[in-house]
């Protein structure tokens, strides 16, 4: 079929993606199966073969990003309702002390993101975020929270096992996830930095908060942080009346808080917030710390592992199953299972009750992020992806560039990054298999797609409703920091894969 033709099928394909999910409201993962069938027909598919296609796409995209999204969940889920979050951020404050408290939370906040989908991450430490804002003396806790709400995000786009970056690298190079996962994680370190130095900047105007949010924080503070502390030194001394305390109160606070979430707007991942700690005793903070770090310690074990042994030695087969990111988050479900649900007081059936709930918000991102792999098989086998990604490579964009536009022109249409990383990878992804790229290379792609689902994040985001509604700002504060601070860190990012890319 001739390319310009193709070109404008995918013109099409993009036009009515974006005007059933903006327009018609119609839920992601119907919009994507819509167009892919419609795309399908258009370039040339036959008929008999279009639902075999789409099962195709399916079955190849869930294989990976079910195991791991499936198992993420689980893992933060139980993170989550024992409290771990709330520790790790007590913990680093305790550690760099109150002169930064900004900063520990920054950190902490990191931390907490890697397993955890970011809108529950961000909801769990409000309350955190107002007592460290009103004990560091500042004005309002977006002076905290906005670069804490800014940099989760950073990371759920860009660190496997969420779902856009884990539906890419499916895509692309299913066997570099345990690359992708680790590239993320050293890319995140220089943009903590970032977000801190230009946070501080951009949230330090005067900022006039909704009536809500102003008498909630004009409460926070001394009370707040004591109950934080109060939490931590009970689970230390194995007190648990004392940080169960502590824990309804910390819980009330942000129940009290999520009443004023934002629209789950085309199609994001909003997820529904849980009910609240389990009542137990809490872990300690270098428990939860490892537990988050286990998978990736085995995912570096395998992937630096792989580099030293001999290919196709025994050892190379052993390192290469530690690493595989699978089995890494296998290991640290039934591990957090056992050292936070028994080893604080859960019987057997509370312990499911808890994995089986985190499994229902991932549902809805596992089938979204598979309607996106349907939608990337039909680009491919149609040829469509290869007419558009090499009109622009004919015109002088380079792959790395090319793949970072693309999900950044699907995102500041659509709002949701699952769908901007999926589209973006369809596209590119005929180009990327026949290319003659490394390993790194096409690690760089992936994250360089994760970077353009970041970027100008605005009012069709649900993320930018999450951190204003709940820090209490309006929709011009929200794109005075939120969007400006997203878009600061994905083009810096991308300024660094490009310098990157240039050695290797």
């Amino acid at each position: 079929m001739d390319p310009l033709l193709l070109v404008g099928i995918a013109a099409g394909a993009i036009a009515i993606l974006l005007f059933t999910v903006i327009k018609l409201k119609w839920p992601a993962f119907v919009a994507l199966l819509f167009v892919a069938v419609l795309t399908a027909l258009a370039g040339g598919i036959p008929v008999q073969d279009v639902v075999p296609l789409m099962i195709e796409g399916m079955g190849g995209t869930l294989g990976s990003v079910a195991l791991l999204v499936g198992l993420g969940a689980m893992l933060g889920g139980i993170i989550e309702r024992t409290g771990g979050a709330e520790v790790i951020a007590h913990a680093a404050a305790r550690v760099l002390g109150e002169q930064r408290l900004a900063q520990a939370l920054l950190i902490a906040s990191g931390l907490v993101a890697i397993p955890i989908f970011f809108d529950v991450a961000f909801i769990i430490l409000v309350p955190i975020i107002f007592a460290f804002a009103k004990a560091a003396g500042h004005r309002a806790p977006i002076a905290i929270g906005m670069p804490v709400a800014v940099f989760m995000v950073f990371i759920h786009n860009t660190v496997p096992p969420h779902p856009g970056i884990v539906g890419s690298t499916t895509l692309l190079g299913q066997d570099l996830m345990g690359l992708v996962t680790l590239c993320g994680i050293v890319l995140a370190i220089p943009m903590c930095v970032l977000v801190h130095v230009v946070g501080r900047r951009v949230t330090a105007r005067a900022f006039v908060l909704t009536s809500d949010i102003q008498e909630k924080y004009a409460g926070a503070g001394a009370a707040d942080l004591a109950a934080v502390t109060a939490e931590a030194d009970g689970s230390r001394r194995g007190d648990r009346a004392a940080s169960s305390r502590a824990a309804a109160s910390r819980s009330a606070d942000g129940a009290a808080l999520s009443g004023e979430g934002g629209p789950d707007t085309a199609g994001g991942s909003a997820v529904a917030v849980a009910d609240g700690p389990v009542e137990g005793r809490r872990p300690p903070a270098s428990l939860v710390i490892a537990l988050i770090l286990l998978p990736i310690i085995l995912i570096a074990v395998g992937t630096v592992g792989g580099l030293v042994v001999d290919e196709g030695s025994t050892a190379a087969h052993v390192v290469s199953f530690l690493g595989a990111p699978a089995f890494a988050l296998l290991v640290a479900t039934l591990a957090a299972m056992y050292l936070l649900g028994l080893m604080h007081g859960w019987g057997r059936a509370q312990i499911s009750e808890v994995m089986d709930a985190a499994l229902g918000p991932a549902a809805i991102v596992i089938l979204v992020t598979g309607a996106g792999g349907v939608f990337a098989k039909v680009l491919t086998e149609t040829g469509v992806g290869d007419a558009v990604s090499g009109l622009l490579l004919d015109a002088g964009v380079p792959i790395l560039l090319l793949a970072f536009l693309v999900a950044l022109a699907f995102k500041v249409a659509q709002g949701s990054g699952t769908v901007a990383t999926l589209s973006a990878a369809g596209i590119v992804q005929g180009t990327v298999l026949a290319g003659d790229y490394s390993s790194l290379q096409i690690a760089l792609i992936i994250l360089a797609i994760g970077l353009g689902s970041v970027s100008l994040s605005h009012i069709n985001d649900s993320g930018f409703w999450i951190a204003t509604k709940f820090l209490g700002l309006s929709v011009a504060d929200g794109l005075r920091t939120w969007t400006v601070l997203t878009t600061v860190l994905g083009f810096t990012s991308m300024l660094l894969l490009s310098l990157v890319w240039l050695v290797v």
